[in-house]
């Protein structure tokens, strides 16, 4: 227990948590503030963390979380389900480092001003504020999280801009609200965990508001460089500063569940597979 709370203790100094140091005046205030800092992690780093949970599963990282006294925590509402589902290769699997994207309800008209071309103002809204800003900072290994605006129909999400997030890097999306053309994703075989299908256009509908800033998903704080294990029994978040001991406890369960397994399938005669090798 001592060391579950000296763990705790790192995490609070060391994650992304309020800064106290320096209390801002009114000024500052007034014109915007963000009480919970960035940390930046080198592709280096990310690359080390990714070898430590490149076979974990999310039932894994859940015990190694409450093995570090992180119990409940990370754990992302399981309303936010995969799109599709691989039992074969499993390749609807997430291991990756969190890229944060949050989008807004949109104050702007919905519509193009009077004797507007349609697609000039569409193209206008995407471009200028309803962009996808973060496509500039996706590398290999990143997962795009995205708090979207769950209570509206809005396809956020598309066959076409995934595919190009994949092609930068990414290895998964994560949304707690929604996205389109699920059909031709899931044939893509992009890993996507969603709430909702969705189906209308960003434009007059939503507005991008931050990227890598904490945003909450399925009740969770996903911070910037947070790892994000998601397969089909869910999504679960691991905060970066405790991620390195969640996946030291969460590899020997994964040791020991394969040997205790294997046994099973060689006294019942079953072929082994990729599960328990």
């Amino acid at each position: 227990m001592k060391k579950s709370f000296i763990l705790i203790q790192i995490i609070l100094m060391g994650g992304c948590l309020s800064l106290f140091s320096q209390q801002p005046d009114r000024a500052a205030l007034a014109e915007g503030k963000n009480f919970i800092p960035t940390k930046i992690y080198s592709a280096d780093d990310d690359a080390h963390i990714l070898e430590l949970y490149k076979d974990l599963r999310v039932a894994d990282v859940s015990d190694g979380m409450d093995m570090v006294g992180l119990p409940g925590t990370g754990l992302v509402d399981q309303s936010i389900h995969p799109d599709w589902v691989d039992l074969s290769g499993f390749t609807h699997v997430i291991r990756g480092i969190a890229i944060t994207v949050r989008y807004v309800p949109t104050q702007r008209p919905a519509q193009p001003a009077q004797g507007q071309n349609f697609g000039e103002w569409e193209g206008n809204f995407y471009n200028t504020y309803s962009t996808e800003a973060f496509t500039d900072i996706i590398r290999k290994g990143s997962v795009i999280v995205i708090d979207d605006v769950e209570d509206r129909d809005i396809g956020s999400i598309g066959s076409n801009n995934i595919l190009n997030w994949y092609r930068l890097g990414a290895v998964g999306v994560v949304t707690d609200a929604g996205a389109r053309d699920t059909d031709e994703i899931g044939l893509e075989k992009m890993p996507l965990y969603l709430r909702q299908k969705g189906r209308g256009i960003r434009p007059g509908r939503n507005e991008i508001e931050s990227v890598n800033r904490p945003v909450t998903i399925g009740g969770v704080l996903v911070c910037p460089g947070d790892v994000v294990v998601a397969d089909g029994d869910g999504v679960v978040v691991v905060p970066r500063a405790a991620a390195e001991q969640v996946a030291k406890y969460a590899s020997d369960i994964l040791v020991k569940d394969k040997a205790g397994r294997r046994g099973l399938y060689e006294n019942l005669g079953r072929p082994l597979d990729k599960t328990v090798k």
